[in-house]
């Protein structure tokens, strides 16, 4: 692989919706950012600990835990995966940003199982969350429809490589000197008595990456705000369209709808996950995973994904999108 600064990864710990099959987990996505030097835990159904332990991951550079809803296949693996990191000898604070419902039944598990952890959690409620600011990254919250309260969340790197505009700088008479090194670093500074910010001065190299993380949600069109500019949408997909109305109204996407979603807003990468137990992996069978890909390809002529566990993306900062071959 090229200079791992260059970039964003996602890592899916569980692609199974409901209920974990003998080959796909329940929900879960790890989002790690090199340049942070840490990363992001979208969603934990139970067992993600478990998966956590087949790859690089480790608990001590966990920044924060993303909750997309309350129920259990994507929160259910949340007690174990905070006793793994404490017993591993974690003492940083945690930020968990969930809705509020999780704190109430997290702390109610704390205290029933005399889980005590050597950590503070940091909680911040989804509800009332426009967006967080990490070391190099803004999480971005936005409100879905499914049968409890869901939310997705947008990540946009805040560190992009820059260059000084020196002719503009020349033009505006700032001299050599200190005042340019704190322009390039990110800082607004004064000068003559005019505050000059810093964006102003600066040409980037490429366009912050952008990735979108959605929990349940029958209404993809709820994300058209969220999905400017990103480059990378990552959506459940539970059913094909057939399934789906077989299902009845239980408050999730069938795959055309994500796919036309998609197409719609001219999303150059989509990534399809959250698939019902019901859809194996052999081609061959019926339900099959490819029935799935088949339906969002009819309707999607962006790049699409169909997302495995332990299956691991990467977004460099040119935009470009891609899965890295199977280890």
């Amino acid at each position: 692989m090229k200079d791992h600064e260059q970039y964003m990864h996602l890592l899916f710990l569980g692609t199974s919706a409901g209920v974990p099959t003998k080959t796909r987990n329940v929900s879960g996505v790890a989002l790690r950012d090199s340049k942070g030097k840490g990363w992001y835990l979208i969603d934990c159904g139970e067992g993600t600990q478990h998966q956590v332990l087949h790859t690089k991951l480790s608990f001590h550079s966990l920044k924060a835990i993303f909750i997309t809803h309350v129920h259990g296949d994507h929160c259910y693996g949340l007690p174990g995966i905070l006793a793994s990191a404490g017993m591993g000898g974690r003492t940083a604070p945690l930020t968990i940003v969930a809705p509020a419902g999780i704190k109430a039944w997290l702390e109610a598990t704390c205290e029933a199982t005399q889980l005590c952890l050597p950590f503070a959690l940091e909680f911040i409620d989804s509800d009332e969350l426009p967006s967080v600011e990490f070391e190099s990254m803004t999480v971005t919250t936005f409100r879905l429809s499914h049968r409890a309260p869901s939310f997705a969340y947008g990540f946009t790197e805040t560190k992009v490589d820059a260059a000084l505009d020196v002719d503009k700088l020349a033009q505006k008479g700032i001299p050599r000197g200190p005042l340019w090194g704190q322009l390039k670093q990110g800082f607004d500074v004064e000068f003559e008595g005019e505050r000059l910010k810093s964006h102003d001065y600066l040409i980037f190299k490429h366009k912050p990456r952008k990735v979108v993380i959605a929990g349940d949600n029958d209404q993809p069109d709820l994300l058209f705000d969220a999905c400017a500019g990103a480059q990378v949408l990552v959506h459940e997909a539970t059913y094909t369209e057939e399934m789906a109305q077989k299902a009845g109204d239980v408050g999730h996407s069938y795959a055309k709808l994500v796919a036309a979603f998609a197409e719609s807003v001219q999303l150059p990468n989509l990534v399809l996950t959250h698939f019902s137990p019901r859809y194996q992996l052999n081609p061959h069978v019926s339900p099959s995973i490819e029935d799935i890909r088949q339906e969002a390809r009819s309707v999607y002529s962006g790049s699409l994904y169909l997302a495995r566990d332990f299956g691991e993306y990467t977004l460099d900062k040119s935009g470009q999108f891609s899965e890295l071959a199977g280890e």
